[in-house]
């Protein structure tokens, strides 16, 4: 799909959203968001900032609509998948097996994304299945930054039973 180019004052509006997530003000982003015009709502940029601020306010199950939407305009592009995994992990419906059965087909669609592999491994990990979360773990540093990933693994507490054996890594 052919995404236009945002401009402004949309920019300047989707840009004031992300400063104020940023220092912590979600009320004052969501105003900065309801700026934007009608037909850049449904922008990839301006549903990625809204899902942040979704996800920032805990409101799982409307983070999932956002990620749905996401991956429906957008489905070639990985972050929609991960993020319809992470909302749906904690929406009230949703949970860690669905969380998991999402990644594992953007895993397929996507091997080369180490987020996904990674993210795989902390499913796996909080499954009690350290084969599989070994096995996806290190198919994440063979795809990504091994120090980068080794060092987000180090400070992921879904991965604690593995520090040990991350940490020799």
């Amino acid at each position: 799909m052919d995404v236009q180019k945002l401009e402004p004052p949309d920019t300047h509006y989707l840009d004031a959203a992300t400063g104020w997530l940023g220092l912590g003000c979600p009320q004052e982003a969501r105003e900065e968001l309801s700026r934007i015009s009608p037909a850049n709502q449904c922008h990839p940029d301006t549903l990625e900032v809204r899902w942040t601020l979704l996800v920032r306010e805990e409101r799982w199950d409307d983070a999932l609509k956002i990620a749905e939407l996401e991956l429906k305009l957008r489905p070639e592009d990985p972050a929609g998948w991960l993020h319809r995994a992470y909302a749906l992990r904690r929406a009230p419906k949703g949970g860690l097996i669905g969380a998991w059965g999402v990644l594992l087909l953007a895993a397929e669609k996507f091997p080369k994304e180490p987020v996904i592999a990674y993210n795989l491994s902390c499913y796996a990990t909080q499954l009690k299945d350290l084969v599989s979360a070994r096995l996806w773990l290190h198919r994440s540093i063979k795809v990504g930054d091994k120090a980068e990933i080794k060092k987000m693994a180090l400070d992921d507490d879904d991965l604690k039973p593995l520090w040990s054996e991350i940490r020799d890594l």
